[in-house]
């Protein structure tokens, strides 16, 4: 015979005090691990947002980075005229030789400044950017010392609002417009005019690299294939997504930080749900004598104390993630181990990761409450009774 759910929710609600502090405990911990995962996950959607299956990025070959790659200006006319590159309604072909170079950048939480990437683009190089629109203001003019900045930059760096100046270069840069280029990267970038920042630098002819756009996935491939067997040019390509895929090692430190830290609260959690319900078998002694000699089995005594120590974690785990639910969407930043520059993106709290804490609450309780559950379902019927 099993003993009614009833029962069980009644007693966590008459020991309301330590129910609370220990449910707290549990959602403490739960909230953390919630925390990292949103941000890993934040990191991962961003770049995987960023990579067009159809791009394919060109390096000068040993380069792991655009920022420490040259592309000379000769080497992209060659590029751009190789088969299999698809062409826009005015027939031109979908290139665009870029150059990224960062700046220093202060913020709020960042006094110190955080290196930022700035990308000299042609505007064939916005035009195959189509999750990109400028969002406030206007695009740059060709030729003028003039920025567009990602949202993400515009929301977390002050001195990067529309009329504002950044001094890099040879002199101040004004922000004329916004964009907003929905999860991708781009929104931790600002653009720029390529030839104007070109000759700003003072590398009008080594530039950084060269974004092409192949007419399929499979001319992608022969694209890449053709150029990584080509020794006059002496370069590397891979698909655009292939490139930021390499940059989610960033978050790896983070991720194993905050799973470790995670681990030693649960440890906690696990002793103090362990604690309760062990304080609770004390206390209800007679209880459990009762519920014996009722005709309640050993077994159903196990599992009653069992399913408490579970509810109790559940209502824990619920409100660890009732906790983190307000950082959806809340924008913070990353330094890139690839690009040296800081990556700016969303937390992202997924119907995934939700479950994946509520079970972690689970067996949290589960560790927690077993033990003293057997304990529970081992008394004696008559020391039991002894005990009123």
């Amino acid at each position: 015979m099993t003993i009614p759910l009833s029962y069980n929710i009644r007693n966590l609600i008459e020991r309301r005090t330590t129910t609370v502090m220990t449910a707290l405990g549990i959602a403490l911990t739960v909230a953390v691990l919630l925390a990292v995962l949103a941000f890993v996950e934040g990191l991962r959607t961003s770049l995987e947002a960023t990579g067009n299956p159809l791009h394919v990025l060109v390096l000068r070959r040993g380069a792991t980075a655009e920022l420490t790659s040259i592309i000379t200006r000769q080497w992209f006319q060659d590029l751009k005229l190789r088969p299999g590159i698809a062409r826009n309604e005015r027939g031109e072909p979908m290139a665009s030789l870029e150059m990224v170079t960062v700046v220093v950048l202060e913020s709020p939480e960042a006094p110190g400044g955080m290196n930022v990437t700035v990308r000299g683009l042609m505007p064939i190089g916005f035009e195959m950017r189509e999750q990109c629109r400028v969002v406030q203001g206007r695009m740059f003019e060709p030729g003028r010392r003039e920025l567009v900045v990602g949202k993400g930059i515009a929301r977390r760096y002050p001195g990067a609002g529309i009329g504002e100046e950044i001094d890099f270069g040879s002199g101040p840069w004004t922000v004329v417009g916004i964009m907003d280029c929905g999860r991708s990267a781009a929104n931790s970038e600002i653009f720029a005019d390529l030839n104007q920042l070109a000759a700003d630098q003072h590398r009008s002819e080594a530039l950084s690299s060269a974004l092409l756009r192949a007419v399929d996935e499979a001319a992608a491939q022969a694209l890449i294939n053709e150029l990584e067997n080509d020794r006059r040019l002496n370069v590397s390509a891979m698909t655009e997504r292939a490139y930021y895929e390499q940059q989610q090692i960033s978050a790896a430190p983070v991720l194993a930080m905050g799973t470790f830290v995670s681990i030693i609260m649960a440890i906690g959690s696990c002793f103090a749900a362990m604690n309760t319900m062990y304080a609770a078998v004390a206390r209800r002694a007679a209880e459990i004598g009762t519920l014996r000699v009722l005709g309640f089995s050993r077994w159903g005594i196990l599992t009653s104390f069992t399913i408490e120590a579970l509810l109790l974690s559940v209502v824990g785990g619920v409100i660890g993630l009732l906790l983190v639910l307000p950082l959806t969407n809340v924008t913070t930043g990353l330094g890139n181990f690839v690009t040296f520059a800081e990556v700016s993106f969303n937390f992202r709290v997924t119907p995934q990761i939700a479950a994946g804490g509520i079970l972690f609450s689970l067996l949290m309780g589960l560790l927690g409450g077993l033990f003293p559950a057997a304990s529970a379902a081992r008394k004696q019927v008559l020391d039991a009774l002894h005990q009123v």
